[in-house]
């Protein structure tokens, strides 16, 4: 099996590189939304001195983490999964002794980050040159304790957008589905706005919900804001997630291969 994945990684890095303009767009547009974001709330705590006790400069080192975060933990399974669902391509993939979405989309995710990784790092750094952040509560040992959560916060992710792509065996309108998914985990996640400034209610949902795993979680553990507790917490709802997801991923993947149909593919 590890062979495999070595063959599929492989494979997947050399498509990768015959799409180089492609990436080169994707981290620019990604890029934007962070910058706005940054822009937005850098203004209001110039503006007032601070947002319920964060600085400007609190802002820039949130959204330039979370950025970093977002390149390690986000999925890019619906761009190069569903349409094979939708035009039939799948079948000659379900027939392999491999799972086609755990072996060979998931390693040109993983391909797809490293490619993009390349690209990221200039900006990142061109961005901080930019800004000119104080990333001192930034230590080698929040980095360290942050590197698990950032990989289960990308397993959960890439598991619950693969079941959001079983849909796909049902209805042919599964990227408005996956666009309306955006929503939540935009608000969950401490993407649109730190949690710690939203209203009491939704800081609490967000502990228990997923979406604060992907993004939240490892930044605010790698800016050392998080006591014992809510790393412990947070680890725990980690493990709990990735077993709830795992299992509905794969009742959703079986019953949606009952569905499937394909002619002349």
């Amino acid at each position: 099996m590890l062979r495999i994945y070595q063959r599929m990684a492989q494979v997947n890095w050399a498509e990768q590189w015959q799409y180089r303009a492609n990436l080169f767009m994707y981290i620019l547009y990604g890029l934007v939304t962070p910058i706005v974001y940054i822009a937005v709330w850098t203004s209001i705590a110039n503006a007032q001195g601070s947002v319920s006790g964060l600085t400007a400069n609190d802002f820039i080192v949130y959204y330039m983490i979370m950025l970093l975060v977002d390149q390690v933990t986000g999925e890019t399974v619906i761009y190069n999964f569903v349409y094979k669902i939708q035009d039939g391509s799948l079948s000659s993939e379900v027939i392999l002794p491999v799972h086609p979405l755990l072996t060979r989309t998931l390693m040109n995710n993983l391909a797809f980050k490293v490619m993009t990784t390349f690209v990221l790092i200039p900006v990142w750094i061109l961005l901080s040159l930019l800004f000119q952040p104080t990333f001192a509560s930034v230590t080698l040992t929040n980095v360290l304790l942050a590197i698990p959560s950032l990989i289960f916060g990308f397993a959960i992710n890439f598991l619950l957008s693969s079941t959001i792509v079983c849909i796909a065996f049902w209805t042919t309108r599964v990227w408005a589905l996956y666009r309306l998914y955006g929503i939540p985990v935009a608000l969950f996640s401490g993407q649109f706005v730190p949690l710690q400034l939203m209203p009491k209610i939704i800081q609490t949902m967000s502990i228990y919900l997923p979406f604060q795993l992907f993004k939240y979680f490892p930044t605010q553990l790698i800016l050392g804001n998080l006591s014992t507790h809510d790393i412990i917490l947070g680890y725990s709802m980690d493990i709990v997630w990735l077993v709830v997801v795992y299992i509905v991923f794969r009742f959703a993947w079986r019953a949606g291969l009952k569905q499937y149909t394909a002619v002349g593919a």
